[in-house]
């Protein structure tokens, strides 16, 4: 017996009712969503009752997600596997004292923080000009959440830019760096290497292609980098003097970083004052996480709803849907988020679990998805719970007619998936076009929409980059909740460490100077066609 197994049977003696049954209650759209701020979380438009509400506010209390969420934000080493605690919250609460191991781990933030600042206003006004030329162009190399964070927030915040461009460089196909520096003057442009130890294969190879390409313009091609690092001796030994050197403790982890040093390029781009509107947005959802009621509790809800899904209903993905164009690179952010922070097949205590473990997590903004994907969602045979979200205002008061036009949009998929259109629907629809028997009858039958499919919707005012913190807090808080209820630990990520040592070893094969001897024969195989290919 699961934990999950009361919720399941509830499930299963419902099976039979729709959705829609659910609106008999004339408060349901009330009764089902709850308030931060300007935010409004909509969660009517699912299979969720108040017995089954109850029951999962219930097992949050039962499994000490209170307990749990205070010992993160005290500094407690809630990354058991690793020994750390987890404080990225710390850098959006730089007033705050914490303590790791006896000591106030604030006041290196805050100074750090302050160095950010005065970095990034010098790159904006221009009193930073590397070798005597103003900076028109940053380029941030990492990889993973050394990327994904700023390079998604940045174009999120694309109408408070109003410092250099920022790019953005991860993969280390050669592709990736060589086509974002083809346009760009060596003499103008600032990179940003950003990796923890300095180390990191994919980011140390484009970070050395950089330094080559700059070496053809400029004389001293280091005096125009800048890392996010805590290894200042491999800093150093690159040329970047500690000056340019921004570091961050081992309790934030990369995928929870774009708070800390790793969101510089978003300074840079946006501002000190607007970074510090994004920070204060998720310390707002952070005090609205600890100290509002579970039942109120945007974060807590959002989770719970997360948890119905998968682990009771067997939906092993979920879509996310932003009604946002500059939302466009969130779903892969909340991949990472997610996927590497619950993607886990043991518990806390090493023993396997038993039952699935996060969802598979993906999603393109609308309305592009309506003409992709959204034909699967409506009619295929899965059922893939959607998370819908759109602000009330847009940043072209010019173009206010197309905003109204998407959030229409918006609203009309959830209410498609929540509807559906019966048989009967469908063959008066093709009466009317004329069409008769059987004829009439098999095209009904395509037009039939099952309905019944479950959605939430997170409406909020405008993306300023307050909101945008919010929701990266709010989703941020999402998962550790749902982490708490699975019982494991959402902070580490040893998945992604084997493909990386094989990696290693696989390099001298592919390059002919190993013969493989211990591969499997697939591997050994498309080792030698790789190497006959390529002559």
């Amino acid at each position: 017996m699961t934990r999950f197994d009361p919720l399941i049977a509830h499930a299963a003696d419902v099976k039979n009712r729709r959705i829609m049954d659910l609106f008999e209650v004339e408060d349901r759209a009330a009764d089902f969503s709850a308030t931060f701020g300007d935010f409004l979380f909509d969660y009517s438009k699912t299979a969720i009752d108040p017995e089954a509400r109850q029951m999962l506010l219930d097992l949050a209390e039962t499994c000490d997600v209170a307990g749990k969420r205070e010992a993160m934000f005290s500094g407690v080493k809630i990354n058991e596997t690793e020994n750390r605690a987890v404080l990225h919250t710390a850098w959006r609460n730089p007033d705050a004292s914490i303590l790791v191991d006896g000591v106030d781990v604030m006041p290196a933030l805050r100074e750090t923080l302050a160095r950010m600042q005065v970095f990034a206003e010098e790159v904006r006004s221009g009193a930073f000009t590397g070798q005597g030329a103003r900076i028109t162009d940053v380029v941030n190399i990492g990889i993973g959440g050394s990327d994904l964070g700023p390079a998604m927030a940045t174009l999120a915040l694309a109408p408070y830019h109003d410092g250099p461009r920022c790019h953005f460089v991860s993969n280390v196909d050669g592709a990736h760096i060589h086509d974002t520096l083809a346009g760009l003057d060596p003499q103008t442009t600032l990179v940003i290497v950003a990796s923890k130890t300095f180390t990191t294969v994919e980011t140390m190879t484009n970070a050395e292609t950089a330094r080559r390409w700059m070496a053809g313009r400029v004389a001293d091609p280091a005096a125009q980098f800048a890392a996010i690092s805590t290894a200042t001796d491999r800093t150093a030994a690159f040329g970047i003097p500690d000056s340019r050197v921004f570091g961050f403790e081992d309790w934030v982890g990369g995928r929870y970083s774009v708070w800390s040093p790793i969101g510089l390029s978003l300074m840079i781009a946006v501002g000190p004052a607007n970074f510090a509107e994004f920070h204060a947005g998720g310390a707002a959802m952070d005090r609205h996480f600890r100290e509002t009621p579970f039942a109120q509790n945007l974060p807590v809800l959002l989770a719970l709803v997360g948890i119905w899904h998968n682990q009771v209903l067997g939906h092993a993905t979920r879509a996310v849907l932003p009604y946002d164009q500059r939302l466009a690179r969130l779903p892969a952010y909340l991949q990472q988020l997610e996927m590497e922070s619950n993607g886990k097949r043991v518990s806390m205590d090493g023993a396997d679990l038993p039952y699935d473990s996060g969802p598979v997590v993906w999603g393109e903004p609308g309305t592009n998805g309506q003409h992709a994907f959204y034909q699967l969602i409506h009619q295929g045979t899965r059922i893939v719970p959607c998370e819908f979200m759109i602000a009330a205002e847009g940043h072209e008061p010019d173009l206010d007619h197309q905003h109204l036009l998407l959030a229409a949009n918006c609203l009309a998929q959830s209410e498609a998936l929540l509807r559906g259109r019966s048989l009967d629907e469908a063959r008066e629809m093709m009466r009317k076009k004329g069409l008769s028997g059987a004829e009439l009858d098999r095209q009904a039958r395509h037009r039939v929409f099952p309905g019944n499919r479950p959605s939430t919707t997170l409406l909020y005012r405008k993306l300023t980059p307050f909101a945008l913190g919010a929701i990266i807090a709010l989703y941020e808080h999402r998962v550790f909740v749902e982490g708490v209820i699975l019982g494991i630990n959402s902070f580490d990520q040893w998945g992604v460490e084997l493909g990386k040592e094989l990696a290693v070893a696989l390099a001298p094969v592919l390059e002919g100077q190993s013969d493989g001897a211990g591969k499997d024969g697939s591997t050994r195989a498309l080792a030698e066609r790789f190497r006959a290919l390529r002559g």
